[in-house]
């Protein structure tokens, strides 16, 4: 039996839509160097989908590529972290 990996505390950094009626959900780590994305059909969506944070696996984390996206992602964390729960819904 494989054993899983272990889960991280990301937050909601980043909402967007595309042009194929998806929403596109990021959440990123405290330190910004991380992110989880996450797309949704605009169906799909209800009112407790979009928390302010999520645990994922590690394994389902992708690298953020300049300092001037980690940099905000950190302060948009900081910002959910000061006015949300990880449970609410956002």
């Amino acid at each position: 039996m494989a054993e899983e990996s272990d889960t991280v505390r990301v937050w909601l950094v980043e909402r967007g839509y595309n042009n194929r009626d998806l929403i596109i959900l990021k959440y990123a780590t405290p330190a910004g160097e991380r992110v989880y994305r996450k797309e949704l059909s605009v169906h799909a969506v209800d009112t407790s989908t979009v928390t302010a944070a999520k645990d994922v696996s590690e394994d389902d984390l992708s690298s953020v590529d300049t300092a001037e996206t980690q940099h905000r992602f950190t302060e948009e964390v900081k910002r959910m972290q000061s006015k949300h729960a990880p449970d609410d819904t956002v």
